[in-house]
């Protein structure tokens, strides 16, 4: 495989102009899509109606309980995610990897089962918990499985990934028949937005805060990209920032799981965006992969709302559809680079 170096490349100052209006023009369409968002539905939430009806209103309520809630969520919920893809591509050197394709989310999912059958009366926060601890257990399968990989591929590794998450995704779905829990799995599997309400999506602002996190240890992050021995020579401790980077990846998924469910490919198509546009660069991408990743998130949940009006389809099934495209686009474009 590959190793993914993060090299510092000198910027072209007639590139730097062009970058600047792609953020620009991203940063707009985020404010554009989320004041869209806030008046997209079934109920009247126009900025008429909230004129007319003034604070107490039927349509105030709703825009202050249900739209602003889960256009925050959304917006959150991209952003997070983008960042935890990131971070796994640094912890494995490889391009093709993230949540949903290293069996973490599987095993979050696992998580959330266990919990609700021995748990049942457990708040959320519980339930997070525990799914954040089976996302954590997932990642580190996850690094050791792939370290005993004989020939670790650029393709190769996130086929394992799929391989692992099927396993657990296979028991997951046996016991939850078994227990009769499945539409209680089908609920978590499928990523929507629509019960997102106020109360109901506080959680996802610990997603946010590990962007945060991984900001400031963004720099870290690049090193131990170039590797264990290299990261080491430069008296970094490789083994505290990979686990830092787990519990980052955990909660972020964990988090987001018990708020709308499973977003797939999001944290691997946004970080190669992203990477086509400025580098590999970590501190200068997360930004960069906040906007784009809250920007296709919240552009995919309007086409959810909008394509069978008053109807909503599943978010999980447009980003489904528009991320494998871009997956399947991104492995035919690198597959003269794989070794």
């Amino acid at each position: 495989m590959t190793d993914l170096l993060t090299r510092r490349t000198p910027t072209p100052v007639s590139a730097r102009p062009r970058r600047t209006g792609v953020g620009v023009l991203i940063g707009a369409i985020l404010v554009i899509l989320a004041s869209a968002s806030l008046f997209i539905g079934v109920s009247d939430v126009s900025p008429l109606a909230l004129l007319t009806g003034g604070p107490d209103s039927s349509a105030a309520f709703l825009l202050v309980t249900s739209r602003i809630p889960r256009t925050v969520a959304v917006l959150l919920a991209g952003a997070s995610l983008g960042i935890a893809g990131l971070i796994m591509q640094m912890l494995v050197r490889n391009r093709f990897v993230e949540p949903g394709t290293t069996g973490v989310t599987e095993f979050a999912t696992l998580g959330m089962l266990i919990s609700t059958v021995f748990w049942p009366g457990m708040a959320v926060v519980g339930k997070m918990a525990v799914a954040a601890v089976f996302g954590l257990l997932g990642t580190w399968v996850f690094l050791r499985v792939v370290r005993a990989v004989p020939v670790r591929q650029l393709v190769l590794v996130p086929l394992v990934g799929i391989m692992l998450g099927g396993i657990v995704g296979s028991v997951t779905v046996f016991f939850a028949y078994r227990l009769d829990l499945l539409q209680s799995l089908g609920q978590w599997s499928q990523g929507s937005f629509a019960s997102v309400m106020q109360g109901r999506y506080e959680f996802v602002w610990i997603a946010g805060a590990m962007v945060v996190v991984a900001w400031f240890a963004a720099d870290r992050f690049s090193v131990i990209g170039t590797g264990e021995d290299f990261a080491t020579n430069l008296g970094l401790d490789y083994r505290r920032v990979v686990a830092v980077g787990m519990v980052i990846v955990a909660l972020i998924t964990a988090s987001v799981l018990v708020t709308s469910g499973v977003i797939p490919f999001l944290g691997l198509v946004v970080p190669n965006v992203v990477s086509l546009i400025i580098g590999d660069n970590a501190r200068r991408s997360i930004p960069w992969i906040a906007g784009l990743g809250a920007v296709f998130v919240i552009a995919c949940d309007i086409v959810a709302r909008v394509v069978r009006f008053p109807y909503e389809i599943p978010l999980s099934v447009i980003v489904g559809i528009i991320g494998a495209a871009l997956f399947l686009w991104l492995l035919l474009r690198r597959r003269g680079r794989a070794h």
